[in-house]
């Protein structure tokens, strides 16, 4: 398993799809994935600190697990089947769950919960993008281009 960061979320042009894009922490590799809008908003929410007068679904499983005193310790993404990529939440308690990865990032960055990829995903889906310059705008401009020049066909996944 190899430990992403969330890099952030983009619509993919023309289809106007969002995507969330996860990087190795100690690599070059990204990880694309195509999600819903609402998955998206909750996303970019809880990456740019905004609270919302009203909590969202994935504020709302934050505040349970606190209130059972469970903590959302890991979010592995686990499997790649026919352009759909799953993932399991584990629990403080020793419990897992299954969860649609989207749903799993949004709750992982609420609960500061480390998110981990498996090596064989990474291989199938990951795209490699050399780091040349530890510089945010870099790394977004990088972004832009990789997002400007892939389709969801190039993923397995086809519109």
């Amino acid at each position: 398993m190899r430990q992403m960061e969330v890099v952030g979320v983009r619509v993919e042009m023309p289809t106007n799809s969002p995507i969330v894009l996860l990087k190795e922490t100690e690599g070059e590799r990204y990880l694309p994935i195509w999600i819903g809008p609402n998955e998206a908003t909750a996303i970019a929410f809880a990456q740019q600190g905004m609270v919302p007068q009203r909590p969202l679904t994935h504020d709302l499983m934050r505040d349970v697990l606190e209130a059972l005193e469970i903590r959302l310790t890991t979010v592995n993404i686990t499997a790649l089947r026919d352009g759909i990529f799953f993932a399991d939440l584990i629990f403080s308690n020793g419990r897992e769950v299954s969860a649609r990865p989207s749903d799993s990032i949004a709750l992982a960055l609420r609960t500061g919960a480390s998110i981990f990829v498996t090596e064989e995903i990474l291989d199938e889906a990951g795209v490699a993008i050399p780091d040349e310059q530890e510089n945010q705008e870099d790394e977004v401009e990088k972004f832009r281009e990789f997002l400007d020049s892939i389709t969801p066909e190039d993923f397995g996944r086809s519109t």
